[in-house]
């Protein structure tokens, strides 16, 4: 067992620094890792002492989460493993109630990861997005509900607003509802908006902060660097000019980022995706670190 483990937040749950996400198991997207790759590195993970696994129902149409749980299964550690999964997208068009944080959607996307994932509770079942509309009351209550019933032992809040953790955060504590005991935020080098607030709030009120892109969609990974006047093949590359901002990456701003991380990086003797990540897994009121296929490859 390689791994260091910590509690996750105020709770009693054990997780190393380093998750393994899956957001690219499955080829769907274009970009993701065919099912050989998928438990290649779900072995190399897992033989290194790591038992956190990151996903969600969105997740490549749902292939995610089946392949985890075939993965998990085949070499028996569901007792081991913690199982963290999201709802919130719309995976039927059509039909509103197949998206959101309402009571109804929460209610069906559970049963839909469980299914998928061939076990019978979920370690940490986290709301992906905030979808401008669900008051926290009926997100916590809902949240509080499935606790009790022993299909999720642990509840979070990804990508939603800091007022929004905290009302729900207080609602828990005024009701005896199940706390939040992980907020999941993008946080990196290159971004860092969840300092002012949610690290205060983390760290207060006993969430702890599950970090996604660390290498800032791959930017900070080593296959870009601020000297290369070349195209270079990666993500980032093939979705410049897009509207999502996560994909924004290619500014001034995060040119000298890129250039002063390639120096320390050459002073150390390390690459520049681990100088990186461990900048992150080392940053106050952080509990674990998840970076994506496409991130890490150079790790």
């Amino acid at each position: 067992m390689g791994m260091t483990y910590y509690t996750l937040g105020k709770s009693g749950l054990k997780v190393p620094r380093l998750a393994l996400g899956t957001m690219t198991f499955g080829t769907n997207w274009g970009w993701g890792a065919d099912r050989e790759t998928a438990r290649a590195m779900f072995d190399i993970y897992v033989e290194a002492g790591g038992n956190f696994f990151d996903t969600a129902d969105a997740y490549t149409g749902g292939t995610a989460e089946a392949w985890l749980g075939e993965f998990i299964m085949e070499r028996g550690l569901r007792d081991e493993a913690v199982i963290a999964t999201k709802f919130s997208m719309n995976l039927e068009a059509g039909n509103p109630n197949a998206a959101g944080n309402g009571r109804k959607n929460i209610l069906r996307a559970v049963e839909g990861s469980l299914k998928r994932l061939n076990t019978d509770y979920i370690d940490l079942f986290l709301l992906h997005c905030w979808d401008r509309l669900t008051p926290p009351e009926e997100v916590m209550r809902t949240f509080d509900d499935l606790v009790r019933s022993g299909k999720v032992r642990h509840v979070g809040l990804s990508d939603v607003p800091a007022w929004y953790a905290s009302r729900a955060q207080a609602v828990a504590e005024h009701r005896g509802y199940e706390p939040i005991s992980a907020l999941q935020l993008e946080y990196s080098l290159a971004e860092r908006h969840i300092e002012d607030e949610f690290v205060p709030f983390g760290t207060r009120y006993g969430a702890g902060i599950m970090v996604w892109s660390p290498l800032a969609s791959g930017l900070l990974s080593g296959k870009y660097h601020a000297s290369a006047n070349k195209t270079i093949e990666g993500r980032l590359e093939t979705v410049r000019g897009t509207r999502n901002p996560g994909f924004q990456k290619f500014t001034e701003r995060n040119r000298e980022i890129v250039a002063e991380l390639e120096k320390v990086s050459t002073e150390l003797g390390r690459s520049m995706a681990q100088v990186a990540v461990n900048w992150v897994m080392t940053r106050p009121g952080v509990a674990s670190v998840i970076p994506w296929r496409d991130e890490a490859r150079t790790t």
